[in-house]
C-alpha cells in the first residue's frame, strides 16, 4: 500500500495542477473529484477511476474497497496532504482521480421520442453552471448542451456546486451553430429565453421535442439563437428588474414543459 505524508510529493503537486488548470485536465485526460455522494453518482455513470486517495481518520479502507473494486490504485495520505488538496472540507476523506469523458455532440442518444432538452448559451460563472446541471436533473431532462462554454465541466467548482450532477446528466459542448445543426437535423423546436420579439412562457406548447435555450444574465442570448428560435420566450416579471437568475429562469420554464406533458 502506497503512502504520500509530505505536501511537497511531486504526484500531490501535479494533482494540485490538475485541479486548479483546465488546460491539465484536457492534457491529461483527468480531473478529481471529492466526497461519497459525487463519487458514487460518478460510479454510477460508469466513470473509470485512475487512483483513489483517501486520508484513514475519515474513511478506512474497507470503506474505500466497499465503494471500488479492489484492483484500483489506493493511496493512503496524510492529514496534510488532504487538507491540501481538498477543495472544501466536508469530502469525508476521499478523493478520485478519474478518467475524462467524451462531451462532443455524437455521445449524445435521445432516447425519448420527444425528448426535453436543455441548453445553456456562454454561462461563465461555474455556480450558475452547477446550479444548471442541478435544475436539469430535478426536471429529468433528456439532455443539456453547454453551448460556446467558457470552463470545462471538470472544474472543481462545477462539480461541487452541481453536488455531482454533472455525472447524472447526459451532456454535450459545442459551439452555437453546431448544437442548432444537431437540433435541426432532429427536428427539435428551439424556445429562446430573450426579451427580443417574445411571447409569455406558459403560452407556449413544449409536447413536442424541445429545446430551452438560456444564457448569461449580464447579456442574454447571442442572435444566432434569437434567429433561429422556433419562438422566442419571456418570463413576465412583476419587480423592478427585467432578468433573473439564470438557474431560477431554466427551472421555471422547464418545469411548466413537465407540466404540459403530466409529470
Amino acid at each position: 500500500m502506497k503512502e504520500i505524508i509530505s505536501i511537497q510529493n511531486k504526484y500531490v503537486k501535479d494533482l494540485l495542477k490538475l485541479q486548479e488548470k483546465s488546460r491539465e485536465r484536457k492534457k491529461q485526460g483527468l480531473f478529481i473529484i471529492e466526497g461519497k455522494r459525487e463519487i458514487s453518482l460518478a460510479i454510477t455513470a460508469d466513470y473509470e477511476f485512475d487512483t483513489i486517495l483517501y486520508f484513514e481518520d475519515l474513511i478506512d479502507e474497507q470503506e474505500v474497497l466497499h465503494l471500488f473494486n479492489s484492483n484500483i490504485n489506493r493511496i493512503k495520505i496524510s492529514k496534510e496532504v488532504y487538507q491540501k488538496l481538498a477543495y472544501r472540507n466536508s469530502t469525508e476523506g476521499v478523493i478520485a482521480v478519474t478518467k475524462s469523458k467524451d462531451f462532443s455532440l455524437n455521445s449524445i442518444h435521445l432516447k425519448n421520442e420527444k425528448p426535453l432538452i436543455l441548453i445553456a448559451e456562454g454561462i461563465e460563472k461555474p455556480g450558475n453552471i452547477g446550479a444548471l446541471l442541478r435544475t436539469a436533473d430535478a426536471a429529468n431532462v433528456d439532455a443539456v448542451f453547454i453551448a460556446n462554454p467558457k470552463s470545462d465541466l471538470y472544474n472543481s467548482n462545477i462539480i461541487r456546486s452541481s453536488v455531482g450532477c454533472v455525472f447524472t446528466n447526459q451532456i454535450a459542448v459545442g459551439t452555437s451553430e453546431e448544437i442548432i445543426k444537431f437540433l435541426q437535423e432532429k427536428n427539435i423546436y428551439i424556445y429562446a429565453a430573450t426579451l427580443q420579439n417574445s411571447n409569455e412562457y406558459h403560452k407556449v406548447n413544449y409536447t413536442e421535442s424541445s429545446a430551452i435555450v438560456v444564457g448569461t444574465e449580464a447579456t442574454g442570448l447571442t442572435e444566432v439563437w434569437r434567429d433561429k428560435a422556433t419562438q422566442n420566450i419571456n418570463i413576465p416579471m412583476q419587480g423592478k428588474i427585467d432578468s433573473m437568475n439564470v438557474s431560477v429562469a431554466a427551472a421555471i420554464v422547464l418545469f411548466e414543459a413537465k407540466r404540459q406533458r403530466g409529470f
